[in-house]
């Protein structure tokens, strides 16, 4: 874990030490999990990040113990290290929800200790856009919250990393991924990192005027964990696809393409990024693109090793 390294590990160590993909959610389909994870050692990966938000293994914030032991043997399976993806609606902005959303996400962590996962990604907080003083009582809330998960995932040594997200309209509050980065500063507990997450950045950026590389190069200092996949940068502007090719032919959207498919600038980010050691790679980049998933992998390889070749010549 990052907390236990010593002075000379955080100069030696690799920052980006695994690289794969991440496992479709399917419904609750045990089955599908298993050949996910099967093709994704068949691409030569060596890193699976469990998308869990769709398997039906918790319910009512209490794990389902019986289908926690198929997943656990399912991935004992397979050589691979294992991360997990928690649900996607989970908010520790939402006033109404929230003892309800802290018990799904204990769960998740629960789930993530069980497969051996040392991470766990939860989405930032999203809210209705509100006067300042409101919006300070959200951060407020999410901060408190994210101090309570990351102490219980602490007990089962299991990391919190929290995702930058976007929104879709001016009338919804979510942190900037430099705020983001700003909120598990200011905690600073040795269990709660950062997701980059680099289409949504991208989006965000674009949506706000902001400055993309900027944004993520914030996020860098407590990065353990990184989402990869490409987009052109486009807000939503249209409210319905009657097919996702449909958004891919427009380029509108988080699209979850192949690298190289959108207009990232990936080198660029690369060349200017830095993360914590340990850190894995996730490309999200799911089975309908598996003809395209092997070549994207061999360019995820070379921007992990071009990072990690940047750092050790610095610390040369």
């Amino acid at each position: 874990m990052t907390q236990d390294l010593s002075s000379q590990d955080l100069i030696s160590q690799d920052r980006i030490t695994h690289v794969g993909f991440t496992t479709t959610a399917d419904a609750g389909d045990m089955n599908h999990i298993e050949a996910s994870l099967a093709r994704i050692v068949e691409l030569g990966a060596d890193v699976a990040e469990l998308s869990l938000c769709g398997d039906d293994l918790i319910a009512g914030g209490r794990v389902i113990e019986s289908r926690a032991r198929r997943l656990a043997d399912i991935c004992a399976k397979f050589p691979l290290r294992y991360t997990v993806h928690g649900l996607i609606v989970s908010n520790f902005m939402d006033a109404e929800n929230l003892e309800f959303q802290k018990a799904a996400a204990c769960a998740m962590v629960e789930l993530s200790h069980r497969v051996g996962s040392d991470i766990l990604v939860h989405h930032s907080g999203h809210a209705p856009m509100a006067p300042a003083r409101v919006i300070a009582g959200y951060d407020r809330m999410q901060a408190d919250a994210l101090k309570e998960l990351a102490d219980f995932a602490g007990k089962h040594d299991v990391r919190v990393a929290l995702e930058n997200i976007f929104a879709v309209d001016d009338e919804m509050y979510r942190q900037q991924p430099s705020e983001v980065a700003a909120t598990v500063q200011a905690i600073n507990h040795p269990y709660l990192v950062t997701t980059i997450d680099f289409g949504h950045a991208y989006i965000e950026a674009t949506r706000t005027g902001g400055d993309f590389l900027a944004e993520v190069a914030a996020m860098s200092p407590v990065a353990g964990h990184l989402h990869v996949h490409d987009n052109f940068g486009r807000p939503y502007t249209l409210s319905k696809f009657y097919h996702q090719s449909e958004a891919i032919a427009l380029g509108i959207g988080d699209l979850h393409l192949p690298l190289g498919w959108g207009d990232l600038p990936w080198e660029t980010v690369f060349d200017t990024l830095d993360v914590l050691p340990g850190t894995a790679l996730i490309m999200e980049i799911g089975e309908r693109f598996d003809a395209e998933r092997a070549e994207s992998i061999e360019k995820a390889r070379a921007l992990a090793a071009r990072l990690n070749a940047r750092h050790a010549a610095r610390a040369a």
